[in-house]
């Protein structure tokens, strides 16, 4: 009688051959399962995977039976262990017609090719979409690199992997830290911590208003004196929730853009979710495509943080 604690091991002939030559067989293996419903075609991957093989081309299964029976330990083949980290997407979804920022162009997407008019050019029962999205830089949640601000600025395509993936987080929750007649965010605000090689991210909650008319008034956003000490605590980059990481409604100057981007820290703009993430412990990632002579596009920016969190 089978119980809820019953083990389950594959017994099989088999035969391996190699994609450079010559080839392996086995009568009667035995190999230990995390299931018992894996097909033969599964627990031929298994098998590679405990004898630990290269350059495999077939693995065939002969007299292929599933039997209860305890473990012997095979190598590789054991329950997957509980992912240690939980991944938090803080980016906004894009869609054709989505407004980002007012005043700015929202996406279009059309076809290219229909699944319908796809299926005349393979064979029956495959078909494709294939689609054309046109949009500004400025959509969704995007990064900013210096040839945004900067004519001589480094552009996408020279931006270092290494300072856009897997930062140290260190976020600022701060929703109560800030009323209408005082949006600015300074620098003593953020000066209770060592800021050196960290992404900044500043929690102020307006994304909750994204895609409203209120979204674009009002909004909080990092004071002079905040980017100045930004840089000057070694970030690498500084992420806000808001409209704009400036305050847009002071006239044409964008000083926290100026001051970042002149030191290359970027700037990320239009997160969301924020709050979900711990002020310290999680690491933070926001890597846009590689594109030559272009300065700000969208990316999908997440946090990883410990699954106790």
């Amino acid at each position: 009688m089978t119980t809820a604690t019953a083990e389950y091991r594959a017994r099989f002939d088999f035969t391996i051959s190699f994609a450079n030559g010559g080839g392996i067989s086995g009568d009667g293996f035995r190999l230990d399962l995390p299931r018992p419903d894996l097909t033969a075609e599964e627990v031929g991957l298994l098998l590679v995977r405990h004898l630990g093989l290269a350059l495999v081309e077939k693995v065939e299964l002969r007299e292929f039976q599933v039997i209860e029976e305890a473990h012997r330990g095979s190598r590789g083949v054991g329950l997957p262990a509980e992912r240690a980290e939980r991944v938090i997407d803080l980016s906004h979804t894009i869609e054709a017609g989505l407004v980002t920022y007012p005043g700015l162009p929202a996406p279009t997407i059309v076809p290219h090719l229909t699944r319908a008019d796809s299926r005349s050019r393979y064979a029956p029962g495959t078909e494709f979409a294939m689609d054309i999205i046109t949009m500004i830089g400025n959509t969704g949640t995007y990064l900013d690199a210096p040839y945004h601000r900067y004519a001589d600025g480094g552009d996408l395509a020279s931006l270092e992997l290494s300072s856009l993936v897997g930062l140290p987080a260190e976020v600022f929750h701060l929703r109560d830290a800030w009323s209408a007649d005082r949006r600015g965010i300074g620098a003593a605000t953020l000066a209770d911590r060592d800021l050196d090689g960290a992404a900044v991210l500043i929690d102020t909650g307006w994304s909750r208003h994204f895609g409203a008319p209120e979204y674009a008034k009002g909004a909080p956003f990092l004071t002079e004196d905040g980017a100045r000490f930004l840089v000057e605590a070694g970030v690498r980059l500084v992420g806000i929730d808001s409209l704009n990481i400036d305050d847009t409604e002071s006239g044409g100057e964008r000083p926290a853009h100026s001051i970042l981007l002149a030191a290359g820290v970027h700037v990320v703009e239009h997160l969301t979710g924020l709050d979900a993430v711990p002020a310290q412990g999680g690491r933070f990632t926001a890597a846009p495509p590689a594109v030559r002579g272009f300065g700000t596009f969208p990316v999908r920016a997440f946090a990883t943080v410990p699954s106790s969190h």
